[in-house]
């Protein structure tokens, strides 16, 4: 039995030391819109008025540490951009900030930059490339690579 192929990730909900910090970093520096918060402990963000793509709360967290290496947790969370464009643009309000990159991909199907937030979970910034694009093996299997991405030439189409 397989999951239906329209389901999608919703959102992310995230264990947050300080949430202040966390809304200046995925409102002020990402640029998603806060669309609820519940007073000084919890706040919902989005794109494009859908209800929430990012929960923030403080519930179980305040003043926490992030997860020590070698312990399980969230890897990253994704964001999807419709177009290189998009990517771009978010990306040069991040190098505008000064917030540090972790690393930045090509991996054939997509194109990613990787960084922290605040309380040092990953964040992945991408694109997809249209599917007939995606790398392919003799099979006809998708085949995923990691390449260099070229920043310089990705903030060059930033609005």
């Amino acid at each position: 039995m397989s999951i239906h192929p329209a389901t999608r990730v919703g959102h992310v909900h995230l264990k947050v030391s300080d949430l202040e910090k966390a809304i200046g970093f995925y409102s002020g520096i990402l640029g998603f819109q806060i669309t609820q918060r519940y007073g000084p402990q919890a706040a919902f963000l989005s794109a494009g008025g859908y209800h929430h793509h990012v929960g923030l709360n403080t519930w179980e967290s305040l003043g926490g540490s992030a997860p020590p290496p070698g312990t399980t947790g969230l890897y990253h969370t994704a964001f999807l951009f419709p177009d290189r464009k998009a990517l771009a643009n978010v990306v040069k309000r991040v190098v505008a900030a000064g917030w540090p990159l972790t690393g930045a991909s090509d991996h054939g199907v997509s194109e990613a930059v990787y960084l922290d937030d605040p309380d040092g979970n990953g964040v992945e910034l991408y694109r997809d490339r249209p599917e007939a694009d995606w790398p392919r093996d003799a099979g006809g299997n998708i085949s995923m690579t990691t390449g260099r991405l070229d920043l310089r030439a990705l903030l060059a189409e930033a609005d």
